[in-house]
């Protein structure tokens, strides 16, 4: 029905207002007694077989949902109905901010695909704790859903203070998230990844394990790394993780790359991250490639243009142990999800 009949209606209209129209009605229609039911009824697959230990967590299904789509934390309750085993919210700032002048978020219809620049806009670090109650590991709003919390730096904030920033967003989401993941490879935020350079990166990662350590218990960090890295830059990616300890990789994050689209070319020459299915190959050589140069040393979370079951049972194949959406939620519905899980079994 959401392809057939919902999005042809909405891909009628500017991306951002959409998305903003679209959480307005998933959370109203929620509140309706029940719709809840009738969406875990529709969409969520209950098998054993679907859970995941990974990096010390047990996830119900190994499918997510990517950072970017609830940055606030304002829907990842209801979020938790459409079937996914894990919501992942942010990228999270210390401070808020409005991000990049829109328009900055533009659809790539014949590719599938999306051109954002949004820049980390979000109300901030605090206000998104406000909205995370219960503290993960309890029962609650997120219906025994894992949420992770993607965390950056302010746009304002030198680089040479970045580590400031990172550490202000993990101590304030620590009580109230599952695991966290360090954003360091966004294009939209001027000069971020630079940060994904041996010696910064070492240094942030170090950092925010030694502020892991000093907790009761730890919570697995992983970092999100560009689709653009080079082969050696990967290998260096390999040493800093067996350096720092770190629990593990999200591969990948948008790209800058425009190849082999077919959109409209002024679209297509817009700036900022490309994600959708021009991303999927790309995507899964990285996986692929950190797997196995790695002997599959730590894990990793795929995410780069899954638009059907057989797209993430690729990354899967590769070496992923779980896998995100974003853009392919966008253009295929919730219904992708269930056909993932279905797969799996």
């Amino acid at each position: 029905m959401y392809k057939f009949l919902l999005r042809p209606i909405l891909f009628g209209f500017d991306p951002e207002n959409v998305h903003h129209f679209t959480f307005k009605m998933i959370r109203f229609f929620s509140k309706i007694p029940f719709v809840s039911s009738l969406f875990r009824s529709l969409y969520q697959v209950h098998d054993a077989r679907l859970e995941r230990e990974v990096f010390g967590l047990k996830f119900k299904n190994p499918v997510g949902l990517a950072a970017g789509f609830d940055k606030d934390a304002k829907l990842y309750s209801e979020l938790c109905d459409f079937g996914f085993g894990f919501v992942e919210i942010g990228t999270l700032t210390p401070k808020p901010q409005d991000g990049n002048p829109k328009k900055r978020l533009f659809r790539l219809k014949k590719d599938s695909a999306i051109i954002n620049r949004m820049g980390f806009n979000n109300g901030g670090v605090k206000e998104a704790v406000q909205r995370l109650n219960p503290p993960a590991g309890r029962a609650g709003k997120n219906k025994g859903v894992l949420i992770g919390g993607n965390i950056g730096k302010n746009k304002v904030t030198p680089n040479e203070n970045a580590v400031d920033d990172y550490t202000l967003c993990f101590d304030s989401l620590f009580d109230y998230v599952d695991y966290f993941v360090v954003n360091v490879s966004s294009p939209n935020t001027p000069n971020l990844r630079a940060l994904q350079d041996k010696e910064p990166l070492t240094e942030l990662l170090n950092t925010l394990q030694g502020k892991n350590q000093e907790k009761t218990s730890q919570k697995p960090i992983l970092l999100k790394i560009a689709p653009d890295l080079t082969d050696e830059q990967l290998m260096d990616i390999i040493d800093i993780i067996k350096e720092t300890k770190i629990a593990g990789v999200i591969a990948t994050n948008t790209t800058i790359s425009r190849e082999h689209l077919h959109s409209d070319p002024q679209l297509v020459k817009e700036n900022g991250g490309l994600s959708g299915k021009p991303l999927a190959n790309r995507s899964t050589e990285v996986i692929r490639f950190l797997a196995k140069k790695s002997n599959n040393a730590f894990p990793i979370i795929g995410v780069g243009g899954i638009h059907s079951a057989a797209d993430a049972l690729e990354k899967l194949e590769a070496g992923a142990s779980l896998v995100q959406l974003y853009t392919g939620f966008i253009y295929e519905g919730p219904k992708l999800i269930k056909d993932i899980n279905k797969a799996l079994l």
